[in-house]
Parts: structure tokens; C-alpha cells; sequence
């Protein structure tokens, strides 16, 4: 299933709009704080496909029904870029364990480039609600990686990918590529067109140092 938050009239297209925009990119705490937002958005749209247990809370004047979540996901990210929307998703999934995933593309003097992942630290995915952030899916490929890397820390029940910005052709790899058809796609906005290098057009540039800083 894919969902295109972008295609509803929300608040949401702000944030999309505002860390696409070069002036705004100028100030990289606002843009640390958009894609947090954007996470936040995305997190409170999950919850509501999740389990939830009706629960009798104690208020000073007598008692609630209330509705809590039933079980915790795991929030997973690539690092770096993906660590504000990581924080935004987090902030209302307070009580989630975390997994953090070390990709990079490393690459090549002709121009090409294959993803190398270095590091990964997950707890237990067992019949767990999985949540994996990362602001750009362009080719979908460090996605699918990072994926089947997580999958050695057991099988999700259900797993959420969260992309900022998606291409096309990123999300049509996944159809085909992912080892696990139980899941759900996330985007702020798909675009059609991906460069040579890989990059997405219009797109926002990079997300790592637009957030973080220009990398050595």
C-alpha cells in the first residue's frame, strides 16, 4: 500500500513545500525541525491503522475510558539523514524501542556507486510494528538493503516506510524488490524524474547536509 500524504489538503504540504525551498534550506535548524514535523505528521497517521486497548484511567474526579496504545513499534532510521524524522516519529511513539542503521553510498571513479551499510543496532522485530525513516527513497536500493539487514533481527508483522521525498522509480523498486510484501509506503510527494547520479528532480537536494552540514 502507498500512501502520497501530498495528494491531501493539509498543513502537511507546508512542510513539504518549505524544505524543498532554497531560501528555507538556508537555516538548517528550521530544516532539521520541518522534517521533524513531517515524522510527527506521518507517526499520527500510522497510529491510526495500529491495535489499540480500551483502558480505565484514574482522573482527580473519577474514572476515564480511555484508549492506549496496545503494542510499542519499533522506530528504525538510516543514519544520518534520517535522524530528524527519526526524533519527529519518536516524539509520539515516546515509548518505542529504536534500531539505527549505518548506509552510505560508496562511490566509484566512473561515476557509479553501490550502498555499503557498516553498522546496524536493532532489538528483537518479532511480530512487532516496524517504522523505518529515511527523508529520500531516490532508487530505492539503500532501502531495500537496510531492510533485509533489519531482518536478521527477526520478522516485523507489519512494517511502515517513511520517505520525506520518494521518485518514481524508487517506489516502483520496491514493488518488486522488497522480501516482504507487509508493508506500507509513506511519501510527502513522488516525483517522476531521477538523474543519472540518482538524485530526485525537483526533489530538496541532500537531506543529510542540509540538515547536518556538508560531509569531508
Amino acid at each position: 500500500m502507498i500512501t502520497n500524504l501530498s495528494q491531501q489538503s493539509s498543513i502537511f504540504s507546508q512542510f513539504i513545500a518549505e524544505i524543498r525551498d532554497v531560501s528555507v534550506q538556508k537555516d538548517n535548524m528550521r530544516f532539521r525541525r520541518n522534517l521533524e514535523c513531517v515524522g510527527e505528521i506521518m507517526a499520527y497517521e500510522i497510529s491510526k491503522t495500529m491495535a489499540f486497548n480500551d483502558t480505565l484511567v484514574q482522573t482527580p474526579l473519577g474514572e476515564a475510558n480511555c484508549k492506549i496504545l496496545k503494542q510499542q513499534p519499533v522506530v528504525a532510521t538510516i543514519l544520518r539523514a534520517g535522524l530528524p524524522m527519526h526524533i519527529g516519529v519518536l516524539n509520539y511513539f515516546d515509548k518505542a524501542q529504536n534500531a539505527f542503521i549505518s548506509a552510505y553510498r560508496k562511490h566509484h571513479k566512473d561515476n557509479s556507486f553501490e550502498i555499503a551499510l557498516e553498522y546496524v543496532a536493532c532489538p528483537d522485530l518479532t511480530d512487532k510494528t516496524l517504522i523505518l525513516c529515511d527523508p529520500m527513497l531516490a532508487t530505492g536500493a539503500s532501502m531495500t538493503l537496510t531492510y533485509k539487514a533489519l531482518l536478521k533481527h527477526g520478522m516485523p508483522k507489519h512494517t511502515h516506510i517513511l520517505a520525506a521525498i520518494a521518485s518514481q522509480q524508487g517506489v516502483d523498486y520496491l514493488k518488486t524488490h522488497m522480501p516482504n510484501t507487509n508493508y506500507t509506503l509513506w511519501c510527502g510527494a513522488i516525483d517522476e524524474e531521477l538523474t543519472a547520479q540518482a538524485y530526485i528532480v525537483p526533489g530538496l537536494g541532500d537531506a543529510g547536509d542540509l540538515a547536518f552540514g556538508n560531509k569531508l
